[in-house]
């Protein structure tokens, strides 16, 4: 079969074998990408209309134990001004945003242990308190189980966790001595299991990053069915082992998102800040390629330069009103209209085994 047959295949059983993913990475061209991304914007109209999710990121840590080798923020770069946000200025962070119509707040951050479970709980918990009507997502990195159960308890019912690879040796070559895929899925796992409406996902060209690997990536979310997948192009740091390391191409992260979205119907795929980073339209390409989501930033300014996680980031000199504003505009361009609602994670009358 070629690509195309094989992405009409994905289209009408949701799964391919793993050489078929191999020869569409290994042989895609322009064509297969066109052929994707339009089949994908289609499945997307018909789940979701031109209806685009905001989901307002608080970035209230940049302080990080774990020293990733592509990681701006990681615990080994010495250049990196280090900040923590209080309750209050998180709960602040809220406020505005949902002043400004969001219904949705991610909380995200390093794996800082300053925030104990008790502490962050506490936090979630007033969130959950002060407005009902939202969802709390968290995307805190590797925690053990009863720290899991008890974020789901105090009210976050969302939980982002990227795998990065569904290879192990790639994990390791990106990650340092002490971190393990084993681990990574053991949370994932866990959080399914504890009822978490629950993320993974990939950067698109990290190093070392093979066909191989993406096939991997692609049979791992086959059989994981997450609600939420994050795909951006791996963008380098100055300040990382991976400094000289070459961009992820934006052409292969639309691929990825396509072929996501067509393996993954009813998921919610957010159009990424980094894919904003590697081109100026890159949002509004994710989102015809399939994206329903897209997460402008509700963190304080005097923070935003600090949350670098790879060069260059867009939207660190916007306020929270005029980076909704810029992002309303894009979508608004391609004929989307941004909602105000918690944008929940439904199966469109498939089950759980997306049957």
């Amino acid at each position: 079969m070629n690509n195309r047959e094989l992405i009409d295949k994905l289209n009408s059983e949701h799964a391919l074998l793993h050489e078929e993913w191999g020869q569409i990475f290994d042989t895609w061209d322009a064509y297969d990408l066109q052929y994707a991304a339009r089949l994908a914007n289609c499945i997307s109209l018909e789940r979701f209309g031109r209806k685009i999710y905001f989901r307002g990121i608080i970035e209230f840590t940049n302080v990080c134990k774990n020293d990733c080798y592509y990681c701006g923020i990681r615990a080994g770069n010495s250049n990196c001004a280090r900040y923590r946000l209080d309750e209050e200025d998180i709960l602040k962070c809220c406020a505005d945003g949902y002043a400004h119509g969001f219904r949705t707040f991610v909380l995200q951050g390093g794996e800082d242990p300053y925030y104990t479970k008790e502490k962050i709980c506490g936090i979630v918990h007033r969130i959950t308190e002060e407005y009902p009507d939202c969802a709390v997502t968290m995307s805190i990195g590797e925690l053990d189980r009863d720290f899991y159960q008890a974020l789901y308890d105090a009210g976050a019912r969302r939980y982002l966790l990227r795998h990065e690879t569904a290879d192990a040796e790639h994990y390791a070559s990106l990650h340092p001595a002490g971190m393990a895929l084993e681990s990574r899925m053991r949370c994932l796992k866990d959080l399914k299991e504890i009822g978490f409406q629950t993320g993974c996902g990939i950067m698109v060209g990290s190093p070392y990053q093979t066909s191989e690997h993406l096939a991997k990536d692609m049979e791992f979310m086959t059989e994981f069915q997450p609600e939420m997948v994050g795909l951006g192009p791996f963008i380098p740091h100055k300040d990382t082992p991976f400094r000289d390391e070459p961009a992820g191409s934006v052409d292969k992260t639309l691929l990825v998102i396509a072929l996501t979205r067509i393996l993954l119907p009813d998921a919610l795929i957010p159009s990424t800040t980094a894919l904003g980073t590697a081109e100026a339209e890159g949002r509004q390409k994710g989102v015809l390629a399939g994206c329903n989501v897209v997460m402008p930033n509700l963190s304080p300014m005097e923070v935003r330069k600090k949350y670098m996680l790879y060069d260059g980031k867009v939207g660190t000199d916007m306020s929270a009103e005029a980076g909704i504003r810029t992002l309303r505009a894009q979508m608004e361009e391609i004929g989307y209209e941004v909602v105000v609602t918690r944008g929940d994670f439904t199966y469109h009358g498939r089950n759980q085994a997306g049957e």
